[in-house]
């Protein structure tokens, strides 16, 4: 069974927000003379700022972020932001692999940034609401 699709658009905006709130001021995340100097093809957004809007969607498709039981992803792709007001998206689906006897189901994610999977080995677990 596969889940409704969501999408979450990210801006430079959101990245300077998100350094602030973690802390991570590396000049990738919001230089673009500094990200294609280190052979970036411009500004990326965090990975765990990726990681947290998959968390997002996993939560709202749980129900509840307490019905998370387990999530993890792995980066495979760097989510690039242009100088836009528009910036980019992430589009996050997932579908279901086993609901458990025990009330838990396993979901695979896949997160994709113009059309790249930029996540791989996404998994969540979540407890199901009865």
């Amino acid at each position: 069974m596969e889940l409704p699709v969501q999408t979450y658009r990210v801006t430079r905006a959101d990245l300077v927000r998100y350094a602030g709130a973690s802390g991570d001021f590396n000049p990738i995340h919001w230089s673009d003379r500094t990200a294609t100097g280190v052979g970036l093809p411009g500004v990326i957004a965090h990975g765990m700022f990726t990681m947290a809007l998959v968390g997002r969607a996993v939560a709202g498709w749980a129900g509840s972020p307490d019905a998370v039981v387990d999530f993890g992803v792995r980066f495979t792709r760097p989510v690039v932001v242009p100088d836009t007001d528009e910036g980019t998206e992430i589009e996050v689906a997932a579908v279901v692999k086993e609901v458990t006897e025990d009330g838990l189901t396993r979901l695979d994610i896949t997160a994709t940034c113009r059309g790249e999977k930029v996540l791989s080995q996404a998994r969540a677990l979540v407890r199901t609401t009865r």
